[in-house]
């Protein structure tokens, strides 16, 4: 494989996230030699990563100029998000451009491990077919899972899909696919992708909370995912929020059997449910100001079903928080933008961080940006949205 020059990547970057260009315009917005520019082409056209843009037609009597541009379209990269109730696909251009995705439910994903793989794969090769790639279009593969997983894919421990504790699914899932596959936990890649293309655009240091069925942290310190020696960084669900939850991690509700339920008593008047919410809300801000205040992040982004319930949750607990940090520091609170497409976008992300040389190549090319449909505040929840979304905790 190739190891890029300073050019040869500032060239193929400018094409891919700035469109077709000149050789001249290319060495204007580059600040680089013409000739600089000219061996940079000659090198990405043998890597198959530059091609002749149509020419535009002539308005005058000279011959337009040869404009380059980005085959984005040669490959393909997916993101994949296995939950409990459903798998998420999306599939990106070679640009980030997301070009098609899918959701794959209604099969017990826990207890179905056949179903589960099946529905795995045949849904990143369905959307590989609707999309117009053959299979061998495919260039890496990123996949999100609940558990602990080390830097080669393997599951260190799943307690929500215990089947594959020590399964080494990006080797199973390479095999499967034909192409690299980089795995990592789910809310983790939540947290990326959030950095990436939601609420933490251009935040370096933020700490994610997802708080569905379960309560789970992700860290994005100095622009990268924090994963920790054991690749347990923020697995604290049990140990700052277990008064919240039974033995097993899963959130507990005395008021009604759900969380959906007790926020549709709440929203009714139900005086009993709304003080259980401000009793959740309260310990859930002390164990979030606890990490807070250990890794001090520029922002705290809450994601998860709940999050959806901005009035009940979200403004109060931003007022609890600050009450229990006690400093005078501005510590924004906001709520996820991507929702339920937060691990899966992520896992995206994270095939082209681990693979760009399987996708490019060579090595040196940044992350694209990844672009899917605009991002819009979340309309307000449904009481029964509430416990949907992101798989949480191990």
């Amino acid at each position: 494989m190739t190891a890029p020059g300073p050019a040869l990547t500032r060239v193929a970057t400018q094409l891919r996230d700035g469109g077709p260009a000149s050789v001249s315009g290319l060495a204007r917005a580059l600040a680089l030699s013409r000739t600089a520019v000219e061996n940079a082409v000659t090198e990405l056209a043998a890597l198959d990563l530059v091609v002749d843009a149509p020419r535009p037609a002539s308005r005058g009597a000279g011959r337009p100029a040869r404009r380059l541009a980005f085959p984005a379209g040669a490959g393909a990269v997916a993101g994949v998000d296995v939950g409990t109730a459903s798998i998420r696909v999306v599939l990106a251009d070679l640009a980030g451009r997301v070009l098609a995705r899918r959701t794959v439910s209604g099969f017990d994903l826990i207890t179905r491990p056949a179903e589960r793989w099946a529905g795995l794969v045949d849904g990143v090769t369905g959307l590989l077919t609707e999309a117009g790639f053959d299979r061998g279009a495919l260039r890496a593969v990123g996949v999100s899972v609940p558990g602990l997983v080390d830097d080669a894919g393997r599951v260190i421990i799943s307690s929500i899909i215990p089947d594959w504790s020590g399964a080494v699914l990006g080797d199973q899932l390479s095999e499967a696919f034909g192409c690299p596959v980089a795995v990592d936990n789910d809310v983790r890649l939540a947290a990326v992708a959030e950095h990436h293309l939601g609420a933490a655009r251009l935040v370096d240091d933020l700490l994610y909370v997802s708080v569905g069925n379960r309560i789970a942290m992700g860290l994005v310190l100095g622009g990268q995912p924090r994963r920790g020696v054991h690749h347990a960084a923020g697995e604290v669900g049990h140990l700052a929020f277990g008064d919240l939850g039974g033995p097993t991690g899963r959130l507990s509700w005395r008021r009604a059997p759900t969380a959906a339920e007790v926020f549709r008593l709440a929203a009714a008047g139900d005086a009993e449910a709304n003080t259980e919410i401000d009793a959740f809300i309260g310990a859930l801000a002390r164990g979030i100001a606890t990490v807070a205040m250990t890794v001090d992040p520029a922002m705290i982004i809450i994601g998860g079903g709940l999050s959806l319930a901005r009035d009940q949750v979200i403004d109060p607990l931003r007022h609890d928080l600050h009450r229990v940090i006690g400093l005078p520091i501005a510590l924004p609170v906001v709520g996820g933008l991507l929702g339920a497409d937060a691990s899966v976008h992520g896992s995206l992300v994270h095939a082209y961080t681990r693979h760009r040389r399987a996708v490019y190549g060579l090595d040196g090319l940044p992350v694209p940006t990844v672009r899917t449909a605009a991002v819009d505040e979340p309309d307000a929840a449904q009481p029964a949205d509430l416990e949907q979304g992101t798989t949480l905790g191990r």
